[in-house]
């Protein structure tokens, strides 16, 4: 089983958000190709472990009867190392995932973006609205990010 590991800052908008999004789109068939079995998770971070997701993504996440991660955990060397992909929400988090492992070329090389065409912005504050427009964006950019990369 192979290991995607959406991050941010906080992990209690965007990458549990990620993290729900792509289980339930995955449990739907929606990726094409042969990816395997696949485990989504979610950390943040500048996360303080044991943090409840945001109620608008948990707002987001049940309207859409996907999974919702419910508490917030710190990103970890550990984690980055175990994952088979991490992906971003900004350079700011790849740079610090990166940094974590020592910018071991190996793992780094597995540390990227989840939107090729730049940072995924923060919804956080600006009402439910924008995480529901967030959660459009990673309906369609999920299924095809992960499966151009992780494509057996």
């Amino acid at each position: 089983m192979r290991t995607v590991l959406f991050i941010c800052t906080g992990n209690t908008c965007r990458s549990p958000m990620a993290e729900g999004i792509a289980q339930k789109l995955f449990d739907e068939g929606r990726f094409s190709g042969d990816l395997g079995d696949l485990f989504f998770a979610s950390a943040g971070v500048a996360a303080f472990d044991g943090a409840p997701t945001s109620d608008e993504t948990v707002a987001v996440l049940e309207r859409m009867r996907a999974p919702v991660p419910e508490h917030a955990k710190r990103l970890t060397p550990d984690m980055i190392r175990k994952a088979d992909l991490v992906l971003g929400m900004t350079a700011s988090h790849v740079a610090r995932a990166q940094a974590l492992v020592g910018n071991d070329p190996k793992v780094c090389a597995r540390i990227l973006l989840i939107d090729p065409e730049g940072d995924v912005a923060d919804p956080i504050g600006l009402g439910q609205r924008a995480y529901d427009e967030l959660a459009e964006h990673f309906g369609q950019l999920i299924p095809k990010r992960l499966t151009g990369m992780l494509t057996t």
